[in-house]
């Protein structure tokens, strides 16, 4: 094979993905998951995790299959990613150091309020009663908790991570809200791009459901209250859908440049072929109503992967489930892929596995990469009321076994954090 076999059409190194793990509220593993994903199923279920009465949503796809020392978000967090990353390892034939660099999405978590409640009750009476901080320090500084004092460090799970499988490097922590999965995605294309390492690991997870989570959400009228029976709850681009279903999970690729991936041998599970990303400024949590982001962001990945509109032939949506998103998803789609929208096949696997934030871009990264590999299309459930001012193929209800070469993911978050990946199976 020539050089130019392993350049894109920008004369960039081709990003090859060779390894995936998976886990969400279906279950541990790639092979679970898809399983249960094409065969309509849903993993949502009651909250158990802790007390719900008089909360407004008493469901979610919490995972609670995995064992963790303590029983707190960063260690769900960090067990997620730990678990998914060695799934993903053994599928590219990757052991020892990594010896690339680590790109995390995580989420912007807290300590959990019992813990806080504690250091409350031990912390001594202070100069300055009002003062909670520095009682908290003197309790911390009296009697010190490793476990509250991790929890309380946004990069501790990426420093973990890294030490636990040698990545090369600082390990990069981010979040973007719901695009955060799909930017840790694309800030590990950039890297083998810009010839700055030939591997790179791509992970995403979240395990931060808790009761203050449900609030505050709820607070923003953005989950559904459908609480019965739970696993019809997320009705994506449905008529009557009330909200998004709040869920943990994680998701690992790994990211190779296809020269580096062809010369050890390794098995090309797919390619990622662009990635697009832009801000939107237009409210805190709420994205733009026109779409104008959302459109652009599109156009963008389209643009990076060398593509055009009529070249992909299936879409992974955002499909929160929410009134205004999912409209907002459909208009930007429509304004970039014109009277075909309709006829493109698509999916929200929210629709079975919940919304799992700061894990979803890169959970739906695998699957639209699984999709292509089985040729097979995941269906979209609960689809039994159609929104007549959302006309799309949502691929209703049953898996369709569909041949596709080329797949748009929408990840579009909070804040108007918006980014979209295009993967291929093969190289143009």
């Amino acid at each position: 094979m020539t050089e130019a076999t392993y350049k894109d059409h920008l004369g960039r190194p081709i990003v090859a993905v060779t390894g995936m793990g998976i886990i969400t509220s279906l279950g541990q593993g790639l092979k679970d998951n898809w399983v249960a994903l094409t065969s309509g199923t849903s993993g949502i279920h009651a909250i158990t995790r802790f007390p719900t009465d008089g909360l407004s949503t008493r469901i979610a796809g919490t995972v609670d299959f995995i064992d963790i020392p303590v029983p707190n978000a960063v260690e769900r967090s960090y067990a997620f990613a730990r678990e998914t990353t060695i799934e993903a390892l053994s599928v590219a034939g990757i052991s020892g150091d990594f010896n690339g660099p680590l790109f995390l999405a995580a989420p912007p978590i807290e300590p959990e309020w019992s813990a806080r409640f504690d250091l409350a009750d031990r912390s001594p009476p202070s100069d300055h009663p009002g003062d909670a901080y520095e009682r908290f320090l003197a309790a911390m500084r009296k009697r010190t908790d490793s476990a509250f004092h991790e929890a309380a460090l946004f990069g501790a799970i990426s420093e973990r991570l890294a030490d636990r499988f040698g990545t090369r490097g600082l390990p990069v922590t981010l979040s973007t809200a719901c695009a955060s999965g799909a930017t840790a995605i694309q800030l590990g294309i950039e890297a083998i791009r810009q010839g700055r390492t030939n591997r790179a690991l791509a992970v995403a997870t979240d395990g931060s459901l808790s009761a203050e989570a449900l609030i505050r959400f709820s607070l923003l009228s953005a989950l559904s209250t459908q609480n019965d029976p739970p696993t019809k709850a997320s009705k994506p681009f449905s008529k009557d859908r009330d909200g998004f279903v709040i869920a943990e999970g994680a998701a690992t690729l790994v990211l190779e440049s296809l020269e580096a991936a062809v010369a050890r041998g390794a098995k090309v599970l797919g390619i990622m072929k662009g990635a697009g990303e832009k801000a939107d400024s237009f409210h805190r949590t709420r994205s733009s109503p026109d779409g104008g982001p959302a459109i652009a962001t599109i156009r963008a990945a389209l643009i990076d992967a060398g593509i055009e509109e009529s070249g992909i032939g299936y879409i992974n949506a955002h499909g929160t489930s929410t009134p205004e998103n999912d409209k907002m998803e459909y208009g930007s789609m429509l304004a970039v892929f014109g009277e075909r929208m309709a006829s493109i096949p698509l999916s929200s696997n929210k629709s079975m596995i919940g919304h799992t934030l700061t894990a979803a871009g890169a959970v739906e990264a695998v699957f639209s990469l699984q999709t292509m590999l089985t040729g097979t299309l995941p269906p979209t459930i609960n689809y039994n009321n159609p929104d007549p001012s959302i006309v799309l193929d949502v691929v209703p209800n049953r898996k369709r076994e569909q041949q596709v070469s080329a797949v748009l993911s929408n990840s579009f978050g909070f804040g108007g954090q918006n980014a979209s990946l295009v993967m291929a199976l093969e190289p143009a």
